[in-house]
């Protein structure tokens, strides 16, 4: 791992803030344009916007990151490659995706295009974001939640280029992990639609009354640290902020970014502009707990005056000359004058066809002044470094033919700067044959063994978390029943504890293993053990089925946002399998809500929940390995219930029965009702598999 000079990226959510992040220094932007954007409800950018956002940047010098960074339905995905043709017939300088059926389709369509992971993909680990890197990816986008020494550890482990965001808001969950909007009004943030649940009320046993909202991030401080260990990019999150406030963020990230000392005064203006109640470095600094809880207060509103909004736009009111030039002219008597460019990749050369040279009849010749008018290249942006005369001593030539020449010259580089060769793209043949499941077996995925029923026995797997005894595992084995172990499906600072727990298993005879984020894919294919795919890894449509078998997992869950009739569509022979029964996962966040209290962490000893403005209760319920906290999971107030209504031939293998506050005597009568395939007896939902999500 070697240190370089860390790159500054801004958000571009229109055409201004684009500007606004050019001309304030900022080295690369990212985009997204009408759909497949995270950020489906900026002004984003049309077609041809795009085009004349990606010539204005390469003129530049700053590089363009497109965002399709959701997850797309067999119903898009052709519209989605066809996107994706475009952005490389630009072509721009990486194309950001979540969707991994997308991913391995660009991959093999556009080889030469640089592909990066998106944070929605929630990668955090080590194995994680080197397995992106062996599938093809150029950069990894990190999770927010990462402390300065997790990142290293990725660094040091990995090539791949690793991007950190180091301003701007704080999901309370994981990127690519939430699922409370989608849930609660059919608005999915996998899907750029996010409605921004978590900044409602939501009370927790002590807290604040706003217990699922973060302040923002603020990490600029430690752009120098985060750069020696070993993050290549420093990303802003606004793509929805006005051009003040992508001015003032890009400008105090330059001033970090390059060893200077960020003016107090700027952060007072980026801290007015926008903040929810000041910034936290709480992840970063691994200081996690309730002084990362904050929301927008009316002060936070108000702070931002005319004064400051002034001074901000002053950042960027013209253009930056970040591109250095050499002139080099030639001036002879009875020629015309020839004035050329070159930037050390372009050389641009005019002549002035209408004026012939001739000798000078009054002063002397002055080439001093002749170089000093050629650097005058303000309001460009360029700058000029030297200014090389080539003339016979004796000829003169007006002011005014070489400006003329200085600006002629100049629109000819920036002509030849703005055009590049496309990147190749092969389009993909997508062909779609719906799978046909013969039978419907049944899957308990239970927290802990004293869930498990006595009637456990009508289960064809039985699921149990990595930190179960052995023992326990044994017991159900010599019983009759396969068992599945369930890696966490976060990983921060376990990952090695949690690889050699895996390989006690293995050493046991237990191979088979439940995988809810990449990274842990990652650890199976090290040791050479069975993966299964969890609900988490967002399988959407047939091109990540086919992608997660060429992977070798044995079979996989799909994403809970699917309606019953997509499941039905979707093509592929990977055996896959949905939620029948459960309280859906709607959050998993690294600082627990429940943390927000005077007393910081409650060491629940039993599940604890959240209630809304309504009084609807949400449990909260922690994961913990190695006897240690390591996230928390927001559930939903009432059980998702299919099974009543799920059967054989709709394109599932195999129905999930996923347990969280159930003791044994409730998930054997769900068990029994199950089978017998009963109306469910009280509160439930039917989810997301009849209405589907935006």
């Amino acid at each position: 791992m070697t240190t370089k000079k860390i790159e500054v990226l801004a958000p571009a959510g229109n055409p201004a803030a684009l500007q606004a992040a050019v001309f304030a220094g900022a080295d690369a932007v990212y985009m997204g344009g009408a759909l497949f954007s995270a950020r489906a409800n900026a002004v984003n950018f049309s077609r041809e916007e795009m085009r004349e956002a990606v010539a204005f940047a390469r003129e530049r010098g700053v590089r363009v990151y497109v965002t399709v960074n959701t997850l797309v339905k067999d119903a898009e995905f052709a519209q989605a490659l066809d996107f994706c043709a475009y952005l490389c017939s630009l072509p721009v300088d990486g194309i950001l995706v979540q969707d991994m059926g997308l991913f391995a389709a660009l991959r093999a369509a556009c080889p030469a295009m640089p592909l990066h992971a998106s944070t929605q993909m929630s990668l955090h680990t080590p194995a994680g974001a080197a397995l992106l890197r062996e599938l093809g990816a150029t950069r990894v986008v990190l999770a927010r939640e990462m402390s300065l020494e997790e990142i290293h550890e990725v660094a040091v482990q990995t090539d791949v280029e690793l991007e950190a965001f180091v301003h701007g808001a704080l999901c309370m969950s994981l990127s690519g992990q939430c699922y409370f909007s989608a849930m609660l009004g059919g608005r999915s943030g996998n899907r750029g639609r996010c409605a921004q649940t978590c900044r409602l009320p939501f009370a927790a046993p002590g807290g604040t009354g706003h217990d699922l909202s973060l302040k923002d991030m603020s990490f600029i401080a430690h752009i120098g640290a985060l750069a020696e260990a070993g993050v290549c990019s420093a990303k802003i999150e606004g793509r929805m902020k006005r051009p003040e406030y992508v001015a003032a963020a890009v400008s105090a990230c330059r001033h970090a970014a390059d060893g200077e000392a960020v003016p107090p005064e700027l952060m007072e203006d980026l801290g007015a502009v926008f903040s929810r109640s000041g910034f936290t470095d709480g992840y970063l600094s691994a200081k996690r707990g309730r002084d990362m809880f904050g929301i927008r207060t009316k002060e936070d509103v108000e702070g931002a005056s005319g004064a400051v909004f002034a001074s901000l736009h002053a950042l960027y009111k013209g253009e930056r000359q970040r591109v250095p030039v050499a002139f080099h002219a030639r001036i002879f008597e009875g020629e015309h004058p020839v004035l050329s460019v070159s930037d050390g990749a372009h050389t641009a050369s005019v002549s002035d066809e209408a004026h012939v040279c001739a000798a000078a009849q009054r002063l002397p010749v002055d080439t001093a002044r002749w170089q000093a008018q050629l650097q005058k290249t303000g309001g460009t942006p360029y700058r000029c470094t030297t200014a090389e005369i080539e003339t016979d001593g004796r000829t003169a030539i007006p002011v005014s033919v070489l400006n003329g020449l200085r600006r002629a010259a100049l629109e000819v580089l920036g002509a030849q700067r703005r055009e590049k060769a496309p990147v190749p793209f092969a389009m993909p043949v997508l062909d779609v044959h719906p799978h046909r499941a013969e039978t419907l077996a049944l899957r308990g995925a239970f927290r802990s063994s004293e869930q498990i029923p006595e009637n456990v026995g009508v289960l064809e797997t039985v699921q149990l978390p990595l930190d179960t005894p052995v023992e326990t595992l044994d017991a159900l084995r010599r019983g009759g029943q396969t068992v599945l172990v369930e890696i966490p499906r976060a990983l921060w600072g376990i990952e090695t504890a949690v690889r050699a727990r895996m390989e006690s298993f293995r050493s046991e005879g237990f191979t088979h293993f439940w995988c809810g984020n990449l990274g842990a894919v990652a650890l199976c294919r090290a040791l050479g053990v069975s993966a299964h795919g969890g609900f988490s890894l967002n399988i959407f449509n047939t091109e990540s089925l086919r992608f997660f078998e060429s992977l070798g997992l044995c079979d996989a869950e799909l994403s809970f946002e699917l309606t019953g009739g997509e499941i039905a569509a979707l093509g592929g022979t990977l055996r896959r399998g949905v939620l029948v029964y459960g309280r859906q996962p709607l959050m998993l966040t690294r600082n627990c809500p429940l943390a927000n209290s005077k007393k910081g962490c409650l060491h629940c000893t039993r599940p604890l929940s959240i209630r809304d403005r309504r009084g609807v209760e949400f449990p909260v319920l922690c994961t913990k390995f190695a006897g240690k906290p390591v996230f928390s999971e927001v559930f939903n107030s009432v059980p998702l219930t299919l099974t009543d209504t799920l059967r054989a031939g709709n394109g599932a293998d195999f129905g999930v029965l996923r347990f969280s506050v159930e003791k044994s005597v409730e998930t054997g009568e769900i068990l029994r009702r199950t089978i017998r395939q009963e109306k469910p007896h009280s509160d439930y939902t039917r989810g997301l598999f009849t209405r589907g999500v935006l």
